[in-house]
């Protein structure tokens, strides 16, 4: 690793050579294996949202590799970026996920913020509004001229990115305790409540898991450029890189794909999952949750 003033200047340390390169590696291995779950699955299209993610986080890792080697404006605009945004990009999948379940489901919400129409709009619409304010900030911060007003920017993006996350998880635990919403089984399902709890418990936890991210985000940027935080590359690798991967980690332990098949109902998956249930010899007659 060739260390150099224009190095030292952006990153404010000295960064590591070795853990760009096993985080790159790990993303790329999760990139891989979700997309071969997806295909292998048959699932809807809207799930390469997570494969893509983890894509673009291996190329972020990649260009702050290259920024180890040779610190330059190009790479490290890259690199801030790839590494900023992406997991916004995982927080639209679990809104799409919550959005499926409403909108696949019987029940009649009284409430605007239930109505798949509200849900759908309202978190796709939080999730770009946060995505570019957090790339005209990151890509502002990459200049020293513009640095703080910048660094105002992305607060304000992750600020109300966590307020986001806050009203999501409070849709998200209203329909989890409400027997209307529904989630069609896969064949290791025994019954419908056992799938919607599984696919909404990988949900809240990596929604949680962005929470954490979010924060420590929050507090670097607050810390100013050049603080404690800003500077602590363990911290990036702690808060960032492992979080994110772990979320990554739950998605492909619990994937979504079996539940959301393409060209399937809800009503028409759970009778395939009867189906296979009861070849395996076992009983074809699944609880129901009783209606609200």
């Amino acid at each position: 690793m060739a260390k150099s003033d224009t190095q030292f200047r952006y990153f404010t340390y000295y960064p590591k050579d070795v853990y760009p390169d096993v985080a790159m590696a790990l993303y790329f291995v999760a990139t891989i294996v979700l997309i071969v779950q997806i295909v292998r699955q048959k699932a809807q299209f809207w799930l390469y949202i997570l494969p893509g993610t983890a894509l673009a986080e291996a190329l972020g890792y990649l260009f702050r590799e290259l920024c180890v080697r040779e610190t330059t404006f190009t790479l490290y605009v890259l690199m801030t970026l790839f590494l900023l945004l992406p997991p916004n990009a995982m927080a639209l999948a679990n809104y799409k996920t919550v959005g499926k379940i409403i909108g696949q489901s019987s029940a009649q919400p009284r409430w605007f913020f239930l109505k798949l129409r509200f849900v759908n709009w309202f978190y796709f619409s939080s999730d770009v509004f946060s995505i570019a304010l957090q790339g005209a900030g990151g890509g502002m911060m990459t200049s020293y001229q513009h640095r703080e007003t910048g660094k105002k920017i992305v607060l304000v993006g992750l600020i109300l990115q966590l307020f986001f996350f806050t009203c999501f998880l409070a849709t998200t635990f209203y329909v989890w305790t409400r027997s209307a919403y529904t989630v069609a089984m896969s064949s290791r399902d025994s019954s419908s409540v056992a799938a919607k709890r599984k696919v909404l418990f990988t949900v809240v936890v990596t929604t949680v898991l962005l929470y954490l991210r979010s924060i420590y985000r929050i507090v670097e940027f607050a810390d100013g450029y050049g603080g404690p935080i800003y500077s602590a590359e363990w911290a990036f690798y702690v808060f960032d890189t492992l979080l994110i991967f772990i979320a990554f980690i739950f998605y492909i332990v619990v994937p979504l794909g079996p539940h959301f098949v393409r060209g399937k109902t809800t009503a028409s998956h759970e009778e395939e999952a009867r189906t296979l249930t009861t070849a395996a010899g076992a009983s074809p007659y699944m609880p129901i949750e009783p209606k609200d």
